[in-house]
C-alpha cells in the first residue's frame, strides 16, 4: 500500500477549487419527507408491465439501445416515438432521493443537511471536466507537486523514511505511517518543523548510502513543497 500527502484546501483562501467546493449544487437524502414536491423522480415502468406491452422485447431492447440486463425500463432513456407514448401508460414517478439545493435556504437547507450524509453531496467542483480541473490545478497557488495539483506520493507504507527520520529526531517524518493510520491533520506551525527535518534528513540520507538518496531525494522535495504551501497560505497538510 502506498501513502499519499495532501494539503487541506479549503483552509486555504487561495485555494482555486475552494470557492467550488464549498457550493452546494445538490445533495442524496435518506428520507424525502417535507421534499416529496421538489426531490427529483425518475418516470419507470416496471420489466414486467415492458414487457407485457412489447411481447418482441429483443426488438425493443434494440431498437432503443437499452441494455439487456437492464432491470427497469427508464423512460428517458426510450428512444422511439411510439414506444415511448404506449410506455407512458404504465409509468410510475419513483423518488431518486436527489435534491437540488439552489435556492434553498434556511431551516429549510438545514433539514436537507440533516438527512444526507457528508459523502452524498455534490458541488460545484464534481461538476467540472478533468479537463478544466488540470488547468485549474496547473495554476492554483496550492498547487506544490510541479503543477500536477496538491496531492503527491510519499511513498509506500513499508518506506524506510520514517525510520531513518526517527534515528535522526525527525519527529514530523517518523510519524509519517502512525499519522495517515490515525487521520491525523499536521498544522502549519508542524510545517515550519517539517521543513527543518528536510534539511536534516537531505544530509543524512548519503550517510544511509547512495541507495536512500536516489530512492527518497524525490520524497524529501515534495515535503519540503508541502510544507512551504502550509505556511504560506495558512493551511494543514495530511497523509493518506
Amino acid at each position: 500500500m502506498s501513502i499519499s500527502i495532501a494539503v487541506c484546501e479549503l483552509e486555504a483562501a487561495g485555494a482555486s477549487c475552494r470557492p467550488l467546493k464549498l457550493e452546494l449544487v445538490k445533495v442524496l437524502l435518506e428520507d424525502i419527507t417535507e421534499f416529496e414536491d421538489i426531490v427529483e423522480y425518475d418516470e419507470v415502468v416496471t420489466l414486467t408491465d415492458a414487457k407485457s406491452l412489447f411481447p418482441e422485447w429483443g426488438s425493443f431492447i434494440k431498437r432503443n439501445r437499452l441494455s439487456e440486463e437492464t432491470d427497469a425500463v427508464y423512460v428517458d432513456k426510450i428512444k422511439n416515438a411510439e414506444d415511448l407514448k404506449l410506455l407512458r401508460t404504465r409509468s410510475k414517478k419513483v423518488s431518486t432521493g436527489w435534491l437540488s439545493v439552489t435556492g434553498l435556504s434556511g431551516d429549510r437547507l438545514k433539514k436537507a443537511l440533516s438527512v444526507s450524509k457528508e459523502e452524498n453531496r455534490i458541488t460545484k467542483w464534481d461538476m467540472v471536466s478533468f479537463e478544466e480541473m488540470a488547468e485549474m490545478c496547473a495554476s492554483c497557488p496550492l498547487s506544490w507537486d510541479k503543477g500536477r495539483g496538491c496531492i503527491g506520493a510519499f511513498g509506500p507504507d513499508d518506506s524506510a523514511l520514517p525510520g531513518i527520520a526517527k534515528k535522526s529526531g525527525c519527529d514530523i517524518v517518523a510519524s509519517v505511517p502512525d499519522g495517515m493510520r490515525a487521520k491525523r491533520i499536521y498544522t502549519p506551525e508542524d510545517a515550519q518543523k517539517l521543513t527543518g527535518e528536510v534539511a536534516v534528513l537531505t544530509l543524512a540520507l548519503p550517510e544511509e548510502g547512495k541507495m536512500y538518496v536516489r530512492r527518497y531525494a524525490g520524497c524529501l522535495e515534495r515535503l519540503r513543497g508541502v510544507a512551504e504551501i502550509s505556511v504560506r497560505e495558512g493551511c494543514g497538510f495530511y497523509f493518506f
